[in-house]
């Protein structure tokens, strides 16, 4: 992957929890969402989870808190040496790694009942990266296994082309933060997000910026990736169905592929 994602994802891992008004109550809201999503899909009881982009732990400490076996990756030293801590700090057993969503390799586990790679993470991928990512995720599902995935409504944002997401402010006086994000379109897919964290402190305002590179995913493309990939079930969730805050999509895996050498 691309060395503008670790430069985005590394020096944010301190500071990604100010991107919520209250990050803790995000991990409880996303939990509940799940949770109850994969158990109407799958049995009852503990599941064996891979999030192959946990970033700072905002999925898989949600999932590892509802009892589920949770082993978690990415590609940002940064963001897993954050989310250990968080999950240490809660007393939550997690086994982190270090990895590529596009190879998986340090993962030595298989047969987990779900991979998941949530937060708009696939659209930092190329179209050869995400067929790779794909691929290597369901390398690891059992058979009958759920993968899932959520990425912004991209078929929309291409159409509306926004130049900047309105900021958030959250806080009291006195200690207001606010968050808001500038996009400059590259080509007809391709944008660069300028991410801008303004924080009030007792030495005044304290501004911080992160960039990095998206490329809009749209659904068909991820379905036909998915379909190619050897999943089958695809089904898409809009927000006003699941209840998550980005489309969702869930597929099943068949026959377990051979990864390409």
């Amino acid at each position: 992957m691309s060395d503008t994602v670790l430069g985005f994802y590394d020096p944010l891992a301190e500071h990604y929890h100010l991107l919520f008004e209250d990050w803790d109550a995000s991990i409880e809201r996303q939990a509940s969402v799940l949770h109850a999503l994969l158990g109407s899909q799958l049995r009852d009881g503990p599941l064996k989870i891979l999030d192959c982009s946990c970033g700072i732990g905002t999925q898989a400490l949600g999932f590892a808190s509802r009892g589920h076996s949770v082993v978690a990756s990415d590609l940002s030293p940064a963001a897993v040496a954050r989310a250990k801590r968080e999950a240490d700090s809660r007393g939550l057993e997690i086994s982190f790694h270090v990895s590529d969503m596009t190879s998986l390799a340090e993962i030595e586990e298989r047969d987990f009942d779900v991979v998941a790679a949530l937060d708009n993470a696939l659209p930092h991928l190329t179209r050869t990266q995400v067929a790779a990512a794909v691929r290597a995720m369901v390398s690891k599902l059992k058979r009958g296994g759920l993968f899932l995935a959520s990425i912004r409504d991209y078929d929309s944002l291409l159409v509306q082309r926004p130049a900047i997401q309105e900021p958030a402010f959250y806080g009291e006086a006195g200690r207001r933060r606010i968050v808001h994000q500038v996009w400059d379109w590259i080509d007809q897919e391709r944008y660069a997000v300028h991410l801008y964290i303004t924080m009030q402190t007792d030495e005044g305002w304290k501004a911080l910026h992160f960039v990095s590179e998206y490329r809009c995913l749209l659904r068909d493309e991820l379905s036909m990736s998915l379909a190619e990939g050897g999943l089958h079930e695809i089904r898409w969730l809009m927000p006003s169905e699941s209840g998550f805050y980005q489309p969702l999509v869930l597929a099943r895996s068949g026959e377990r592929p051979r990864l390409s050498r």
